[in-house]
């Protein structure tokens, strides 16, 4: 584009190509203080709708600054296209950028309280859906399938167990390790068995169980459910008859919800001797003076309300993988998707509830 200026005119020559790729390399222009400004095209050999759209900025731009603007021997072909790209042009303003945004804004965040209530009314109506089905079946215990109740009961609980035990002694490590060091300075080393075994049994154990299985098994449920859909498998057995609730669902929720309880015993266990060795290693108290003060201290309520709590873990956690499960689309990604979506919900809800609980339970007296 090459720029001359007589008098109150200023003409710009332009020529070569004008098109998507040659127009992101045209340099800001310093936009002459003439009040007349005209666009000479007759060496122009080529320009698409990239380059139609970068002289209508242009042109809007110098307008707003008071210049008239023509444009001449432009060759018939090109100047339909201007005349098309003219009719459509939107220019851009940076004020409405900003007031679009906060309009944005509050537009997606309307658009997600609304989908998060959908959710939630279908997820609820999903458990009901579990739940007529478990009535159902307990009263006709012929339509359980016990065995692949018993095959997620191993693949989701029993196999799980390594990492729960792992996962539950080093906490119980760190509790005691970090409740030692305080209470050795008041001379209260004995108290460590009431700390640890009271925080670890009632809340410390379950919680860990908990969200060790909603981030191996929650994942698994989904993924499991996500490829039915994937290869038609859930349709074909709508097709022959059978109900995803019975032969899909079920099994999983169950096996969820009776085996948390013995892996949060197990859980409990282990964090209690992890406990133990703290104890005995940095404060001098002897594994039997540490079981003595915790058959005192440690009343059977609070290993009660711990496995109390536990069904009801595995009842969230099964009943959020298996929801999401469903939600699974006919693609690969989606599968990614919605089993991070399952994890980080089956976690939220497992925390929040054991909220509820702790401060329920508190308030009642517990």
């Amino acid at each position: 584009m090459i720029k001359d200026i007589k008098n109150q005119e200023c003409i710009f020559n332009i020529f070569g190509i004008w098109d998507k790729t040659s127009v992101v390399n045209v340099k800001k222009l310093d936009l002459p203080q003439q009040k007349s400004i005209i666009f000479d095209f007759t060496n122009l050999d080529f320009i698409d709708s990239a380059g139609v759209q970068y002289f209508l900025a242009l042109e809007n731009n110098l307008k707003q600054k008071g210049c008239e603007v023509n444009k001449i021997n432009l060759q018939s072909q090109y100047l339909t296209l201007f005349e098309l790209c003219q009719k459509h042009y939107k220019a851009y303003d940076e004020t409405q950028k900003h007031k679009s945004s906060l309009k944005d804004f509050f537009e997606n965040l309307g658009r997600k309280v609304v989908n998060s209530f959908e959710i939630l009314v279908q997820f609820l109506n999903f458990i009901g859906l579990i739940l007529y089905t478990c009535f159902k079946t307990l009263i006709n215990l012929k339509k359980l399938r016990f065995k692949a109740f018993l095959y997620h009961v191993e693949s989701s609980a029993i196999n799980a167990l390594p990492i729960i035990m792992l996962t539950s002694l080093l906490v119980g490590v760190v509790l005691a390790y970090q409740a030692a060091y305080q209470l050795s300075q008041f001379g209260a080393n004995i108290y460590i068995v009431d700390l640890m075994g009271i925080a670890a049994t009632r809340e410390l154990a379950p919680l860990i169980a908990a969200i060790v299985i909603a981030g191996r098994s929650a994942s698994s449920y989904t993924a499991q459910i996500g490829v039915m859909k994937l290869t038609d498998e859930i349709d074909a057995m709508k097709t022959m008859g059978f109900k995803e609730s019975e032969f899909i669902i079920l099994p999983r929720v169950l096996a969820l919800t009776f085996a948390m309880p013995l892996v949060v015993i197990v859980a409990d266990i282990l964090s209690v001797i992890g406990g133990v060795v703290v104890a005995w290693v940095s404060l001098e108290i002897s594994v039997s003076e540490f079981m003595s003060r915790f058959k005192e201290a440690v009343e059977l309520k609070h290993i009660i309300i711990g496995l109390v709590k536990a069904p009801i873990f595995g009842f969230l956690i099964a009943s959020i993988a298996c929801f999401r499960g469903f939600f699974v689309q006919k693609t690969t990604e989606s599968i990614g998707i919605y089993t991070t979506k399952s994890v980080v919900n089956a976690i939220f809800w497992v925390i929040a509830f054991d909220a509820i609980f702790s401060v329920f339970l508190t308030k009642a007296g517990f």
